[in-house]
């Protein structure tokens, strides 16, 4: 079984989208180890509502932060520290995929940060969304995974860019998953059509 890691290189570039597409894809369980912000709509609400399959099970967030912000941020507005130890990864007989908060480095609390809840035999997609700047903060993130072992694929966000895109395939030698194009809207059918883009990729990772 997998279990697959989204990362972003950035807040706001898609992570949650594309933890919908591959947990379609892969008809895996989902789960976002810390949520914050709109506790009414959240992440896994989203991806509840946009996949189509019926074998997901969405698995409870071991942190609700009423805040949107960084999550060490956000716990002290609750007036909570966020233990690492604290956040378990449920136990499911499918393959799993993990949503992370913001960026690789969003600090948890005054010692930890994101980066240290991804377990060792976590596959790490990262999300890289086109803007300027973005190449730099896709290398810093990639390079930052690849220096720890991690096995890294890159999703890219965006109508393509190939100045954007190959170099930074070139420079870090990652697999590439595809490209979530911009679309009028994000509904039930467009993550179906791309799932079954990425469904073989997905697998092979």
């Amino acid at each position: 079984m997998q279990k697959i890691f989204v990362t972003g290189i950035s807040t706001g570039v898609g992570k949650t989208v594309a933890s919908a597409i591959i947990t379609e894809a892969l008809k895996a369980d989902y789960w976002k180890p810390i949520q914050s912000g709109d506790l009414d709509q959240t992440d896994s609400d989203t991806v509840k509502n946009l996949i189509s399959n019926d074998q997901t099970t969405i698995l409870p967030s071991s942190y609700e932060l009423t805040t949107a912000m960084s999550p060490h941020a956000a716990a002290e507005i609750d007036g909570l520290k966020i233990d690492r130890f604290h956040i378990k990864e449920p136990k499911t007989d499918k393959n799993l995929v993990i949503e992370g908060a913001g960026g690789l480095l969003v600090p948890l609390n005054d010692e930890d940060t994101m980066f240290d809840i991804i377990m060792p035999e976590y596959k790490v997609i990262v999300v890289s969304k086109h803007y300027l700047g973005s190449i730099n903060h896709s290398l810093l993130t990639i390079g930052w995974l690849q220096n720890k072992g991690y096995d890294v694929s890159v999703l890219f966000n965006g109508n393509e860019n190939p100045h954007t895109e190959n170099i930074i395939l070139h420079k870090t030698g990652v697999s590439l998953v595809g490209r979530i194009n911009e679309e009028p809207k994000i509904d039930k059918e467009v993550i179906a059509k791309y799932a079954g883009q990425f469904k073989h990729i997905l697998e092979t990772l």
